[in-house]
């Protein structure tokens, strides 16, 4: 069997509801690194997605957002400020994010600070994110706490969107964070 990185699917590769030779394959895009593994100053750039007309509407549709300069092609172009429709700050909030998305067995949401949209995104823009890791420190028992920029750019590099992600952590090894808990 081929060897992988020791990051990458090996807590979520033997479920014990498939056959083993299936529960044996790595899981695509499943990593569990842990706190102790989180690298301070990485960067890292996605691929890049274009925003349909389709996948906009359906957003706004599931969000029941229908705001007249996401949901009104006419509203948008003859009285609406820039001219044509927006793609709804919370869709290029999520598709950006989700360029850059771990699966993590070992990490989980915490929130998001400094959410902002910079620059407007329409309906046929291209975006990419890149990720920085910008802080870690110890938290809890048995989790840490990493945050993390996200930026999140149109057509070749105008920045639309900035966030802070905030993660907490599993520790590989707990005892060495005993009485170090911070903020």
């Amino acid at each position: 069997m081929t060897q992988f990185p020791p990051s990458v699917g090996i807590s979520s590769t033997f479920p014990k509801t498939m056959p083993a030779e299936h529960a044996a394959l790595p899981v695509w895009n499943a990593e569990n690194w842990f706190y102790e593994d989180w690298p301070v100053g990485q960067k890292i750039r996605s691929l890049r997605r274009t925003i349909s007309e389709g996948e906009s509407m359906q957003f706004n549709a599931l969000v029941t957002d229908m705001h007249p300069y996401v949901a009104d092609n006419i509203f948008a172009t003859t009285e609406g400020q820039f001219g044509k429709r927006l793609v709804a700050g919370a869709f290029v909030f999520s598709a950006g994010l989700g360029l850059v998305a771990t699966n993590c067995v070992n990490a989980f949401s915490y929130g998001y600070d400094k959410l902002r949209f910079i620059k407007p995104t329409f309906v046929g823009d291209t975006i990419y994110t890149i990720r920085t890791n910008l802080e870690k420190f110890s938290k809890y028992k048995e989790l840490g706490l990493c945050r993390a920029s996200y930026e999140v750019f149109k057509g070749e590099g105008e920045l639309v969107l900035y966030c802070e992600h905030l993660q907490t952590v599993k520790y590989q090894n707990p005892a060495d964070f005993a009485g170090k808990t911070q903020r």
